[in-house]
């Protein structure tokens, strides 16, 4: 920068350093603005059901995922239930761990089986409805 020797040049580089920080402050704005839209889970969410073809499956990872925690989230409710107890709550807390590791581990042994429990409830159901008509 070169020196400022009269006021009409200190006054010049003012307006241009406000200038320069108004359109600084609008490019931060818009730029915080992106980054705010990309780190919403909502927008993740639907970016990883619909946008991400890279990594086939997780969707399915995702469902096992769920499934795994609402299991042990309800095994501990069961067990624990309305206690106080401190030992029962840690006792519920490993149950809980316990449930979710086993049904994300065994998710492949799990769908097999739900498909299979589908296809007995769908066969018993075709047989009851030929034998009413």
């Amino acid at each position: 920068m070169e020196n400022i020797t009269s006021t009409t040049d200190l006054k010049s580089a003012i307006l241009l350093q406000e200038a320069e920080q108004r359109i600084k402050g609008i490019e931060l704005q818009e730029q915080l603005a992106i980054t705010y839209k990309s780190i919403n889970p909502l927008t993740l969410l639907k970016e990883t059901l619909n946008g991400d073809k890279s990594s086939p499956g997780i969707l399915e990872n995702m469902i096992i995922g769920g499934v795994g925690l609402a299991t042990g989230y309800l095994t501990r409710r069961v067990f624990v239930g309305p206690s106080a107890n401190i030992f029962r709550k840690l006792l519920g807390s490993a149950l809980q761990f316990g449930a979710t590791s086993t049904i994300t581990q065994n998710a492949g042994t799990i769908k097999s089986l739900g498909q299979l429990l589908y296809k007995i409830y769908s066969s018993k159901k075709k047989k009851s409805r030929s034998n009413i008509e």
